[in-house]
This record gives structure tokens, sequence and C-alpha cells, in this order.
């Protein structure tokens, strides 16, 4: 980066967690920075861990980058999810504005002692129910960069694919949505639900409703489970206890129908 030029921010989609899904936009973007941040979770899991999402995107950047990556990595800010101080949804929305604020302080920190363009790698596709767009939005306002945003696979997209899905009926809606606001949403009236961010799948009173569920998807120990809820949520349960022992994490996401009466 030259002297005069303005200094560039990427945030780039590299897509669910295979290497071969990340497009050729992502790759060249990838090339196209002076470093990483990468924000490390590790200590913050029980028993102290390392991140295994870090450790995933070196393996990404091994594989797509033609030198070593330079990645410099950031303590995560702590979140509050204790369900006293996030169970109304004004509640939850404080504390999720606390932590974006928590990371800006610390990325500008990391900004400040590390000069030149900087890629930020978002799992799956940065518009959907991720923080880094927020993030570096308020990082702008602070400092002189110019900010651009590259789309990748999602994994709602893998889950069709996977599944070989059509998401909605002929015209019909698709509602997407979090696991924290699925039953608000299925008390709204949305009948064909696409649910991301999932502490757990817990679907009471939804026992003949269909579900196609994704674990890690993209991943070598990719989970995937169909059936009507109340036949295969043990199964979908056994999955997510899989992949926590054989991954040290859980990303899934699942398509939620009722029944066609």
């Amino acid at each position: 980066m030259s002297s005069s030029a303005k200094r560039r921010i990427k945030i780039i989609g590299v897509g669910p967690g295979d290497p071969d899904q990340v497009t050729l936009e992502a790759v060249a973007a990838m090339r196209s920075v002076d470093y990483f941040l990468v924000t490390d979770k590790s200590g913050t899991a029980k028993g102290g861990m390392p991140d295994p999402l870090v450790r995933a995107r070196e393996e990404l950047l091994d594989r797509h980058l033609q030198q070593p990556a330079r990645v410099v990595k950031v303590a995560d800010a702590p979140r509050e999810r204790r369900e006293e101080f996030t169970g109304t949804d004004a509640e939850y929305r404080a504390a999720v504005a606390a932590w974006h604020r928590a990371r800006v302080e610390k990325y500008l920190a990391v900004l400040a002692e590390n000069p030149g363009d900087v890629g930020f790698l978002v799992w799956g596709d940065p518009a959907f129910y991720d923080s880094t767009i927020r993030v570096v939005d308020q990082i702008a306002e602070q400092l002189d960069v110019e900010v651009d945003v590259i789309p990748g696979i999602s994994s709602v997209q893998l889950l069709a694919a996977r599944h070989r899905l059509v998401l909605h009926d002929v015209g019909r809606p698709l509602y997407v949505t979090t696991g924290r606001a699925v039953h608000e949403a299925v008390e709204a009236g949305h009948d064909n639900l696409v649910v991301m961010l999932n502490r757990v799948v817990d679907l009471p009173g939804l026992e003949d409703w269909r579900i196609w569920w994704g674990g890690n998807l993209g991943t070598r120990e990719e989970e995937l489970v169909a059936g009507t809820v109340g036949e295969v949520l043990p199964a979908i349960e056994k999955a997510r206890n899989r992949l926590r022992e054989t991954s040290g994490w859980v990303m899934d996401i699942y398509l939620l129908r009722a029944p066609r009466r």
C-alpha cells in the first residue's frame, strides 16, 4: 500500500467451511491485503482450549495464498450471555451493542499498531447474522478507510444443496431467523423458516413439522439429518454432540416447515 493511498479494509466471505467453496473474488481479495485480523476465542470455551476456528482460517489461507499469510490475532471481547441480563429483546440488543463497542476498541488498537490493508475472514456470507460489517462501520467513523465487502457462499445455500431442496414452495415466502426467535416467528404465523445461530435445537409443540438440519456444513465433520421434528430431534442432538467432540465447535442451521394441510 503506497503512503498516499487510502487504507483498505476488506470483509471477505469465505463460505461455510470447505476451501473449495471460496469464490475467486474472495481469493483475489485475500491476496490483495497485507494481513488478516482474526478474533481469537481461546480460553473462553470450557477447558481453555485453543480456538479451532482460528486454525480453520489459517488452513484456508494456506490453501489459497501464494505465500505465508500474516495473521494478527486479537482476544475476543467478552459478551454477556447470561439469561438474567439478556432475557428481553431490549436487554439482548444492549448486550450485543456493548460487545460490538468492545470489539471496535480492540480492533482500533490492532489497526494502530499494524499499518497496511487488512482483511477480515467471515464464515459464510457477511450479510447473514454476522457482526463484522456493523463493527467495521463503527471503525470507519473513526478512521479514513475504504471498506469493501466480498460475498461468500452461505450456509443457507449449502443447506439447500445438501438436502436437494428448494427453500420455499411455489409462490411462497421464506422467513430467516435465529434459534432465539424461532418460536416467536412461528407464533406470528410463519410456516417456512430457515433458522440460524442455535444454542440449542428445542422445538416443543412442533413435532409434526418437517426439519432439514445441517451442522458444520462444508467441513470434513459435516452432519445432516432430515425428518419430522418428533422423530429426528434426538438424532440432531447426538449429531451436535459429535461435532463438539470432533470439531470443538458447532455451527448449525435448519429449514423448518409446517405440514401442508
